[in-house]
Parts: structure tokens; C-alpha cells; sequence
């Protein structure tokens, strides 16, 4: 009851008037942000943090907060629409809500993705609001040993991810885990893998350019020889009717919603873990469950529904270290915790009970936030439909500048935009060559996580391994990681069997 009458408050604080537009206006502007390739939540909120100076403390942070709201819906957007992720965390929405518009299904890809987001977000919000000093306590719990079991669990699902052809799914993974190790050794400081000490390569590869060389650079390469250049990308309308088909069979799909809400929820509570991997882990354990797991990456609208549920519920859990232990859960939210610092605030356990309106103002409004952000975007999508009736060789040339324009921004150095296209033709030469793209990719994110967990552990134990069982929580990760990596095996054996 007492937290029922806090909750209370904060939506009487959320609901002024000021907060109220603060809400609105950071949806729409977070919805535009997220589906510029490029952009995401973390430079949009960077670059409007200055704007915060103008509100109170309490309105800043709300606004904030709305802003990364939108910007996870809007992620999928480019991501269903281009081909292109308008984000890290809405690489996996690419995998199947690409070949959805490619169907003439965009309409209820980006319903699918709404409501999924939807659906994360308020399961997200509902255990911040009722679990958040035990949940910070678990993820306090975490240290490298399981951060390493749950990355391991994580590649356990690669195999999943790929096609039946196992040792290309291998290979995929291999490369993908060399391009993560490229950069500056993490405990020595030597440089590795620079390639001739070419100066772009001392801060490592940018994930999100090689998502973009990937998924924007070769899927247009591939679709100008497939269409050659004089066939329009797909056809798409909305009416009423579809709409309610859509959300029919949406209900279909509500044991994936739950499996990615929880899954992304706890995965983003984790320090500097975020929302990427999260949705990446709920995509690839959506596939490994499912019956048909063939139809995965051809416009399975599963698919679209873990990682964006995912995305939404690590989003809402990476605020609840933040706010609870002053540790950051995500990119997004080290700036966030950046700006209550220079509002005069203190992140720990001490703001729940030294600032209460500011606390539970901000929770109110994320309830809010997630409601107006589903509205704005379901409003907005006969205008996203819009873009695919354009014919590919006007929509060619922007795909192309927009892609360009997503690997520059994130570092500003043109070699990104040079990797950019390199990624794009070994992209289109892998897709000629059908090997699965998913698992390098996946491998690229994960790998940087993983390798210093590892290292960090073997150091901590003086060499030996069974840190990562004789550790409660790590003992059944890894259990369960050996279990998804064996499954396969089974099923090797099995057919060889009958053979």
C-alpha cells in the first residue's frame, strides 16, 4: 500500500502540465531519433541534455526518460522499413522485420514491434516500480564470473541463429568474435588485430558500423541485383481491418512478449550490460524454442516481437542500478546519471528517501511515456508505409547516404564510413555465399563483454576454471549454457542414428 500511495503521488507530479508535454514532446522527438540510422537514445539525449537547464530537476529527468522511451520504439522503425538499424538494440528487429516489408506485411511488422515495445515496457516499468531494492540487490550479486556465464548462455543460442549448416554458423561466430578483439588489449593496453598500426583501428570497430555495412549497405546491394534496380521494395496498406488482424495474431505470440520482457528486464539491470544483448538473447532463445525455427530470419513475426519486447523492458531495468546503486545499467543511463549529478542529485539508495517526488515522479512518468509512445507510433505509421511505396532507385540513393551518415556519427571519423562499406560488400558476399550474418554480428557485441569477464574471473581465481561453477549463480548459468551448447549434438547424433 505504501508504495501504491507513492506511485500515486508521482503520477500527480507526472501529470502536470509541464511534465505532461515534457512527456509528449520527448516521445515524438526520442520516436525521430530512434530511427535515425546512427543516432539512438544515446546521442539523442546527449545532445538535448543542455535543454534539461531550462526545467526543474524532476522535468529534466522525465523528459529524458521519454526520450529514451521513444527511441526504442523508434529503433525498429529503419530497422523494419530500410533494412537499416536505427540502433544497436534494434539490430535484431532487422532479421525478420526486413523480410516482413519485403512481404508487403510492414504494417503489422511495426505493430508487432509497437506492441511488443509496449508490452516490455510495462512489464519493465511494473517490477521497477514493485522489485527494485531486491532486484538492484541480485544485480549487485553479479560479478565477472557470471556476467561470463550469461554471455556464454548467450553464444549457447547462436547455433539457434543460424541455418542447419553448423560449421558455417561456427565460422560466422569466429569471425565475428576477431572483430570484436580488434582495438586495445583490455589489461595490458597493447594494440591488437590493427592491421599495419592504422590509427582507425586503436578504439576497435564500432558495432553499430558494422550493423549498418550489414544490414543497410549489402541488403541494397542485394536487392538492386534481385529487383535490378526497377522494381519497387514491396507494397503496404493500412486500414482498420489490418490493423485488428494484425493485433489478432498478435495475441498468438504472447508467450515470446513475457519470455523477452523478462529476459531483457534482467539483463538490462545488469551494470553496463544494456538493452543490445538483452534483445540479441531474447531473439536467439525465441528461435531455439520455437517449432518452426526455419522460418526465423524469412518473417517470422516472433521474431520482431522478442527482441523489441527485449529492448523495452532492459531499457526500463538499466534505470534501476542507476537510480538504486548510482551505477549506470547502459550507455543511455550513464548520461542520465551524468545529468542528476549536475542537478544537484545523488544517485544510491538515499534518493528514494531524500527526494521521493523526484523518484517516483520519474517512475510515473515512465508509465505515461509508455503509453504515449505506442500512440505516437501507431499514428505515424501510414507515414513510415509512405517510404516503401517510393521506387528502389529514389530509395536507393537515400538508404545509401543515410547509411553513410550512421557510420560517421558515432565516432565522427571517416574510417568508420570506409569500414562501413567494406562490412557492406563482405555483407552481400556472405548473403551470395549463405552464411548466416546474425551470428557474427550477435558475436561482435557480445565479444567485448565477454572476454574481459572472462579474464577478469581466470585472474580472480589464479587460473582455474571452476570459479564458474563453485559461485551460485554462475554454476546454473553455465549449466545451462553447456545444456544449449550440447542440445545440437543430440540432435547430430540422433540423425545419424536413423541413418
Amino acid at each position: 500500500m505504501d508504495i501504491l500511495s507513492l506511485l500515486l503521488t508521482g503520477f500527480a507530479i507526472a501529470f502536470e502540465p509541464l511534465n505532461l508535454g515534457l512527456i509528449v514532446f520527448g516521445c515524438a522527438v526520442g520516436l525521430f531519433i530512434g530511427a535515425m540510422p546512427g543516432l539512438g537514445s544515446v546521442n539523442g539525449v546527449a545532445i538535448l541534455l543542455p535543454m534539461t537547464f531550462l526545467v526543474p530537476p524532476t522535468g529534466a529527468i522525465i523528459f529524458l526518460g521519454a526520450i529514451y522511451y521513444g527511441a526504442m520504439y523508434g529503433g525498429a522503425i529503419s530497422s523494419i522499413m530500410l533494412g537499416i538499424p536505427g540502433a544497436s538494440t534494434a539490430v535484431a528487429t532487422t532479421f525478420d522485420g526486413r523480410p516482413m516489408a519485403l512481404k508487403g506485411e510492414a504494417d503489422k511488422a511495426l505493430i508487432a514491434a509497437a506492441t511488443a515495445s509496449f508490452i516490455g515496457g510495462s512489464v519493465g516499468v511494473v517490477l521497477f516500480t514493485l522489485f527494485a531494492p531486491p532486484l538492484a540487490d541480485v544485480a549487485l550479486t553479479f560479478g565477472a564470473p557470471e556476467i561470463f556465464a550469461l554471455m556464454l548462455m548467450a553464444f549457447a543460442t547462436f547455433i539457434g541463429l543460424g541455418s542447419d549448416d553448423i560449421p558455417k554458423t561456427i565460422f560466422s561466430i569466429f569471425i565475428g568474435l576477431v572483430f570484436g578483439s580488434v582495438g586495445l588489449d583490455i589489461i595490458s593496453g597493447e594494440p591488437r588485430l590493427i592491421f599495419g598500426d592504422i590509427p582507425g583501428f586503436f578504439h576497435g570497430i564500432n558495432f553499430l558500423v558494422l550493423a549498418i555495412g550489414i544490414y543497410g549497405i549489402a541488403e541494397m546491394l542485394w536487392t538492386i541485383e534481385v529487383s535490378q534496380g526497377d522494381v519497387m521494395i514491396s507494397q503496404a496498406t493500412v486500414s482498420v481491418r489490418r490493423i485488428l488482424n494484425s493485433l489478432r495474431e498478435l495475441t498468438r505470440t504472447w508467450k515470446t512478449m513475457l519470455m523477452g520482457s523478462f529476459l531483457g528486464y534482467f539483463v538490462g539491470i545488469l551494470p553496463a550490460a544494456g538493452a543490445t544483448p538483452g534483445s540479441l538473447m531474447a531473439y536467439g532463445i525465441s528461435k531455439t524454442m520455437s517449432k518452426k525455427p526455419e522460418t526465423y530470419g524469412k518473417g517470422n513475426i516472433n521474431g520482431v516481437v522478442a527482441p523489441e519486447a527485449a529492448n523495452n523492458a532492459a531499457s526500463t531495468g538499466a534505470m534501476l542500478p542507476m537510480l538504486t546503486l548510482g551505477i549506470p545499467g547502459s550507455p543511455t543511463t550513464a548520461i542520465l546519471l551524468g545529468g542528476m549529478v549536475i542537478w544537484g542529485l545523488e544517485p544510491g539508495p538515499m534518493v528514494f528517501t531524500d527526494h521521493p517526488d523526484f523518484v517516483w515522479g520519474f517512475i510515473a512518468s515512465l508509465y505515461a511515456a509508455n503509453v504515449f509512445a505506442l500512440l505516437i507510433n501507431i499514428a505515424f505509421i501510414p507515414a513510415f508505409i509512405w517510404v516503401l511505396k517510393m521506387p528502389f532507385t529514389i530509395l536507393a540513393p537515400i538508404i545509401f547516404v543515410l547509411c553513410v551518415v550512421g557510420g560517421f556519427v558515432p565516432t565522427l571519423d571517416m574510417h568508420d564510413v570506409w569500414l562501413m562499406l567494406i562490412f557492406g560488400i563482405v555483407g552481400y558476399l556472405m548473403r551470395k555465399l549463405d552464411y548466416p550474418m546474425a551470428p557474427a554480428v550477435l558475436a561482435i557485441v557480445l565479444g567485448p563483454l565477454a572476454e574481459p569477464a572472462l579474464r577478469q574471473s581466470l585472474l580472480i581465481s589464479g587460473g582455474s576454471f571452476s570459479i564458474f561453477f563453485s559461485r551460485p549463480f554462475a554454476g546454473v548459468i553455465m549449466v545451462i549454457a553447456l545444456v544449449l551448447f550440447a542440445l545440437p549434438l543430440l540432435k547430430i547424433a540422433k540423425s545419424l542414428i536413423r541413418r
